[in-house]
């Protein structure tokens, strides 16, 4: 089966429609052992409805591309939904956000990158980044509920840079501790309390 058509049925939850989980990943490529690839399947073996953003053939730093990505899969549902964002996935449900509508439930965004300031060597520049259409990075509160998951090291995205950001768009902050970008290259495959703070957020 596809990864970006519909994995499972959609089941219900305290009297109402639970909602389709939808995975926003960042710029890369597909990785099985990403935390976001095995959250999706470990809720599609569950009964929740997951789908998943693909990654993009071409435009690949396209803002505007993105954005249309997420929207279509995001079209594709009859429903509510509720997002989980990582890394680049964040800026672009933010972007997401400023332009469209749609019966969000909430969103888990994890470990925002800072695109206003210059990101470690071989990332695009903030100049790249600006003339791809994602700066400035909006700062308007959300229309739906979000929790910010924070790393004390994140070498893309500064604690204290991405507690701003989830004061700007009105969320709850919840800090990691040292785990990196929480990336298969920081030791991230599997992260178990990725469940938890989507529970968490179903049920605020």
């Amino acid at each position: 089966m596809s990864r970006t058509t519909e994995m499972s049925r959609t089941g219900e939850m305290s009297g109402r429609t639970e909602p389709a989980v939808v995975i926003v990943p960042g710029l890369r490529d597909h990785v099985e052992e990403h935390w976001q690839t095995r959250l999706g399947a470990r809720l599609a073996e569950a009964g929740r409805t997951v789908r998943t953003v693909p990654p993009l053939t071409q435009d690949r730093l396209s803002r505007r591309a993105q954005v249309a990505s997420l929207d279509k899969v995001i079209s594709e549902i009859a429903g509510p939904v509720v997002l989980v964002a990582h890394s680049a996935g964040v800026i672009t449900t933010v972007h997401w956000a400023q332009g469209h509508e749609a019966q969000v439930r909430g969103a888990l965004l994890v470990t925002p990158p800072d695109f206003e300031k210059p990101l470690p060597e071989g990332y695009p520049t903030p100049e790249v980044l600006d003339a791809h259409g994602w700066t400035p990075v909006p700062r308007s509160p959300l229309p739906f509920p979000s929790i910010v998951a924070a790393s004390s090291n994140d070498p893309l995205g500064p604690l204290d840079r991405v507690a701003e950001l989830t004061r700007n768009w009105a969320g709850r902050l919840v800090e990691l501790g040292e785990v990196g970008h929480l990336n298969p290259a920081a030791g991230y495959g599997p992260w178990p309390d990725a469940e938890e703070l989507l529970r968490e957020l179903e049920q605020s």
